[in-house]
């Protein structure tokens, strides 16, 4: 244990075939920068909770305005970064605009989450 009271390992020892064995199948860091920005959609309490909604239905801004209690302002202001990071897709139908999740895996990631959070 450090001075700051945290474990950390106390030797010099490199465990290189440990550490061969992760080099061989880590990920470029262009996929890991990818995937933080996905997870930084996930930061945000307006954006979790557009994302969770919309994973259970698909909605227009106002809706999204009255279920959230915003303007309709700040939705749009939200739905554009996640458009942007391609979480959530849209089709027009007339002067109405319906937004809904690009695909079932952002559902996933909900249900883990939930089920991790209420262990």
């Amino acid at each position: 244990m450090n001075s700051n009271g945290q474990f950390c390992c106390d030797c010099e020892v490199i465990h290189e075939d440990a550490v061969e064995r992760v080099r061989a199948v880590m990920p470029d860091w262009k996929n890991f920068y990818e995937l933080a920005n996905l997870y930084k959609m996930f930061a945000d309490n307006t954006r979790i909770r557009i994302l969770w909604a919309l994973s259970r239905e698909v909605l227009c801004v106002c809706d999204l305005a009255v279920l959230l209690g915003m303007t309709k302002s700040a939705i749009s202001h939200q739905l554009k970064s996640l458009r942007l990071a391609n979480l959530v897709k849209y089709e027009k139908q007339g002067k109405v605009v319906y937004y809904s999740l690009t695909d079932s895996h952002v559902r996933d990631i909900f249900e883990k989450g939930f089920e991790h959070i209420n262990d």
